[in-house]
């Protein structure tokens, strides 16, 4: 069985804020043939929506973060979302990650807000660390 996660945006903010921590590590792997990686058309506008206003924070252009995201969409694994499940979750607008989840029958949600996704549980997907996950995939011990 392979292992599929879903980045939250705050991972892929992350590690485009910094090249040392673990959310880059993930970012720097999704081609690896470790994990699979969801992606929806809501969550690819999230990506790019949060990342083009923090372009300056991320000494970034609009064209580099286009490529990044043109890249993850290559590589990842499409889903279109049938079923809504809202609200599940305590934050309305992190639902539709967990039905990216859900949809995609993911193991994890990587995300560095675990108590943000309290109630994933449920439907049988794991809230984890990005650090935890590259322990999983044995990026690091």
């Amino acid at each position: 069985m392979s292992i599929s996660i879903i980045i939250d945006t705050c991972v892929f903010i992350s590690a485009l804020r910094s090249n040392r921590g673990a959310s880059f590590k993930i970012l720097s792997l999704i081609d690896s043939g470790k994990f699979e990686f969801y992606l929806s058309v809501a969550l690819v506008l999230e990506y790019e929506a949060v990342a083009k206003r923090s372009t300056q924070k991320l000494e970034l252009t609009d064209s580099d973060i286009e490529e990044l995201i043109d890249y993850m969409c290559a590589v990842g694994k499409s889903r279109q979302v049938h079923f809504l499940w809202r609200p599940s979750l305590k934050d309305p607008s992190d639902d539709f990650i967990l039905e990216l989840a859900v949809e995609s029958q993911c193991n994890y949600i990587v995300t560095h807000n675990i108590r943000d996704f309290a109630g994933a549980g449920k439907f049988k997907v794991k809230v984890i660390t990005p650090q935890k996950f590259l322990k999983i995939i044995g990026a690091i011990s």
